[in-house]
């Protein structure tokens, strides 16, 4: 019988926000990873990365200020540090949990570009909040510089663009490492945003939607289930209220119906149900599931998790 091929796609509480909280949160995650391979799946594993690219793009603007013979660098070049550590620590913690439990198995991260559309709306109305809080001269030194920034309670914060996902640049890579049953890491943080310009791929000042990613990865990959690992054990209808009532099992239709009638929140939930819905729209055979990350024993007994099929 052929291993169960899986997209995972893990969200900000499997990282931690600093550098030595996401050295202890990868190692819970490590656990319910390990429980996935431990039960004859091939894991395809996808990130956030919202803490770690803002923390790194502080970083490299406050060394630009401090030092100025440095070039501060640009959204994409601090997406691609961003998988490159997020991954390592992902990597060696999973290595290290499965070789304890004497699973020998290669882990490995791709760094991985997705291309967007220069025309998308999303570089047109920038929503998505990183790096520092500033002040208003600062603020309006980055409005010179064409960057875009919102104000807040805490002070300006630049916003960037979250254009759609249009191809995984290095698909084929991680399709033949997922083929010779290797636990692989792509696309971390929705993936380093490029524009195709005459053969030649540009960063993207921009960053694509962790869940986005997740979804066009199973659908590429045409895996059997996209497992999306949250802090719920369940998506909610009136989620919150009085009435809170656990969805264990619904269909597309039945996701886009709730979508219109407001069900889900727009940065947290809603995403993910996109997601699995674009995934069943190109895997109708497919199953995606949404649930905790500390219930992974539970979801492969079928005991917890929202059920989303075609």
């Amino acid at each position: 019988m052929s291993k169960k091929k899986v997209v995972v796609a893990l969200g900000k509480d499997a990282l931690g926000s600093t550098i030595l909280k996401q050295k202890d949160a990868v190692k819970n995650t490590a656990k319910a990873l390990a429980n996935l391979v431990e039960a004859d799946y091939q894991l395809t594993i996808t990130h956030s990365n919202g803490h770690q690219v803002s923390m790194i793009h502080k970083a490299m603007t406050e060394l630009r200020r401090i030092y100025i013979d440095y070039t501060p660098a640009p959204m994409c070049v601090c997406s691609a540090m961003s998988q490159g550590y997020v991954g390592y620590d992902i990597q060696n913690s999973l290595k290290s949990e499965l070789l304890m439990r004497g699973i020998s198995k290669p882990v490995s991260t791709i760094l991985t570009q997705v291309t967007v559309d220069p025309y998308d709306e999303a570089f047109y109305e920038p929503k998505k909040a990183i790096g520092r809080y500033m002040s208003k001269e600062d603020a309006d030194i980055e409005v010179n510089k064409g960057n875009y920034v919102i104000k807040q309670e805490e002070g300006y914060r630049r916003i960037v663009a979250a254009p759609k996902p249009i191809d995984i640049v290095e698909i084929e890579s991680i399709r033949t490492l997922a083929d010779a049953d290797q636990v692989v890491i792509a696309c971390g943080g929705g993936g380093i945003p490029v524009i195709e310009q005459q053969h030649i791929l540009k960063g993207a000042s921009a960053v694509i939607e962790k869940d986005s990613i997740a979804g066009k990865l199973a659908a590429d990959l045409k895996t059997d289930e996209l497992l999306i690992l949250t802090d719920v054990d369940y998506v909610c209808l009136n989620y919150g209220k009085e009435n809170e009532e656990p969805i264990k099992n619904m269909t597309v239709a039945e996701a886009k119906k709730y979508i219109e009638e407001g069900q889900f929140g727009e940065t947290d939930m809603l995403p993910k149900i996109m997601a699995a819905i674009s995934y069943l729209e190109a895997v109708p055979t497919g199953k995606a599931i949404i649930t905790s990350l500390n219930k992974t024993r539970d979801m492969i007994n079928e005991k917890v998790g929202t059920v989303i099929n075609a």
